[in-house]
């Protein structure tokens, strides 16, 4: 009788367990193309571009399995939540920030747009204004800065606070930390930045010993919620460091020994930070603060003083990312092209343009205007060994002069426009820059910092080749298709 009864029980298990999988099947099918249809709404009322907003729509409504958990990862627009927890900074920090501006900065605000009309952008695209009383100072690769930094840290009375997209536990690295530990032990309050995604492969065992010595240690996702764990795409891109509210050290370099150019595989790393003294160090601190309070829910009491330095300089601080109202990032870059009247050139070691910047170097060259674009020929990222040959015949075709860097890699990122204005940033030529990440760009208005910039570019692109429209004709099929290929990444590289 066992053997019957085992029979008719098996094919009613079966169509039990069939019925169960088909319920789910039956149900699960209609919610997940429902969810791709809201998701495909989200993406046609809130993605940049028509083309972005069609793939995104497209996919969604097709592989919404594939496409939604993408689209959480890569296609919002906009980093709502650092937006709505900055509402939190704004009740508790705007009052002391609008005290500020009454006050001390008023001492020292600069109004360079009564001789340049066209610099009135940049002051209406920041959140501080220009100021004058300012000092600079360029530190070219490497050694000079974190031999600055470094010293600066050593000498702090008040408090330090840095922030960094990469940080390497390498003898850089090691290097740092035993600086911000010393102080802290001193009982100096020392804050650090670091983004998650830049920094995937620092030790806990480096971030816990910081945080033992008394150091407030925080990843800039901090209490980001669950959904915003997805979205790794926004990454913030800053280099800062401010010590006791009157220095300040922004530019192209992260924390690790590569910066040296001691990596094999890279070899020597050619890179702009700058020095700051004076009233814009305000500007560098209050892009702190909002990035700090977004990772931790905290304000941190810092020092409003602006102290003058001895030198006059006209500058302003301008922080970017994808929280802004604006475009801000795009939108700096491409009035700087488009305002230049004798020269703009331009360093990057990515160069990935929107629409808008490619019209802009394109008519800036048509116009007459000497238009300079330096690149690394050696890069640390594979792809862009390709995608940027996507967008070099656009520029040369109109008159652009590209150059490719020859000693090693080249990592900064520095503009120059006439003799009037220059830029030091940590933003890339590309959409990534412009759209996704948090960046900080320091803009000059002094003819005399323009000279020192001036002779630092005319030096790289001594060691650098031109490359001719006739050059680009001359790369075999294959390298043609990877560089299409790799364009169709572009939005988000």
């Amino acid at each position: 009788m066992a053997l019957p009864y085992r029979g008719a029980f098996a094919p009613r298990t079966a169509v039990f367990e069939g019925s169960v999988y088909g319920w789910v099947i039956g149900i699960g099918t209609p919610v997940v193309y429902v969810l791709g249809l809201l998701h495909a709404y989200d993406a046609i009322m809130k993605t940049r571009t028509a083309q972005g907003a069609t793939a995104w729509a497209i996919s969604l409504v097709t592989i919404p399995l594939v496409a939604i958990p993408l689209y959480w990862i890569f296609g919002r627009a906009k980093f709502d939540e650092y937006i709505q927890a900055l509402r939190g900074l704004d009740e508790e920090i705007e009052v002391r920030l609008g005290d500020a501006r009454r006050g001390v900065l008023a001492e020292f605000l600069a109004h360079p747009e009564d001789e340049r009309g066209e610099l009135q952008a940049f002051h209406r695209l920041a959140t501080l204004p220009f100021t004058r009383a300012n000092g600079a100072r360029l530190l070219i690769n490497g050694e000079a800065t974190f031999e600055a930094i470094f010293a600066a840290i050593e000498r702090a009375e008040r408090y330090v606070l840095a922030q960094f997209y990469i940080i390497h536990d390498d003898e850089v690295g090691r290097q740092f930390k035993e600086r911000l530990l010393a102080k802290a032990r001193q009982g100096v309050p020392v804050y650090l930045l670091y983004d998650e995604i830049g920094c995937y492969g620092l030790p806990r065992a480096y971030v816990d010993e910081l945080r033992e010595a008394g150091v407030r240690v925080s990843d800039f996702g901090g209490k980001r919620s669950w959904l915003g764990r997805f979205r790794l795409n926004f990454r913030n891109h800053r280099k800062i460091v401010v010590v006791d509210g009157v220095r300040g050290y922004m530019g192209g370099l992260n924390v690790g020994d590569e910066y040296l150019g001691r990596d094999p595989k890279i070899g020597p790393w050619r890179d702009t930070h700058i020095a700051l003294e004076g009233p814009s160090v305000q500007g560098l601190q209050y892009a702190f603060l909002k990035d700090w309070y977004y990772g931790r829910g905290e304000v941190i009491e810092v020092t409003w003083e602006a102290a003058p330095a001895e030198a006059d300089l006209c500058a302003l601080v301008l922080a970017s990312g994808p929280a802004d109202r604006l475009e801000t990032c795009g939108l700096l870059f491409a009035h700087a092209i488009e305002s230049a009247e004798r020269r703009v050139w331009i360093a990057t070691p990515y160069f990935v343009p929107d629409g808008a910047v490619l019209g802009a170097l394109q008519l800036a060259a048509l116009r007459g205007v000497d238009v300079r674009l330096l690149m690394p020929r050696k890069t640390d990222a594979w792809m862009f060994k390709y995608v940027p040959y996507a967008y070099l015949p656009d520029v040369t075709r109109a008159g652009v002069k590209a150059y490719l860097y020859e000693e090693g890699f080249m990592h900064q990122k520095v503009l120059l426009v006439d003799d009037d204005y220059a830029a030091v940033s940590t933003a890339n030529l590309d959409n990534r820059s412009f759209r996704l990440n948090f960046e900080l760009t320091v803009l000059l208005y002094d003819g005399g910092f323009c000279g020192e910039v001036e002779r630092m570019l005319e030096a790289d692109l001594a060691r650098a080749t031109e490359i001719t429209e006739a050059d680009l004709e001359r790369h075999p099929f294959g390298f043609r298709l990877a560089v299409q290929a790799t364009r169709l990444m572009s939005p988000v590289l």
